[in-house]
């Protein structure tokens, strides 16, 4: 049985309120939350919905796929490309949007927006 520290953990959605392969943005803490499911990977990602290059929150509705294999979203604005593992921009290297941890627990989709 998987232990977490749930003070930190934030329910976002129901496991089937999820779209593959596409984003969904929710409202964190005041703070806009890109979270893409990718069942081909069957792995969840979520990164800052804030397009640096824009000023503007629509990564959410970014195209994904993978650059050189690891996963990416780019912006619908100027189709800059953030690694959805280090939230680095791949055109602009000194530019990263934060990216958090998120994880299924009991069928909810949980993400930890905390800081260590």
């Amino acid at each position: 049985m998987i232990q977490l520290e749930m003070s930190h953990w934030i329910d976002i959605c129901s496991v089937d309120e999820l779209v593959p392969n596409a984003g969904i943005c929710a409202l964190v803490n005041h703070k806009q939350i890109a979270i893409f499911y990718i069942p081909k990977m069957d792995q969840l990602f979520a990164i800052d919905n804030f397009d640096p290059f824009s000023n503007t929150n629509v990564l959410s509705r970014g195209m994904i796929g993978d650059l050189n294999g690891e996963p990416m979203v780019a912006s619908p604005m100027y189709k800059h490309h953030f690694s959805l593992i280090t939230g680095k921009c791949f055109e602009e290297s000194s530019v990263v949007n934060d990216i958090y941890e998120i994880r299924v627990f009991n069928d909810y989709v949980k993400i930890n927006i905390s800081k260590a």
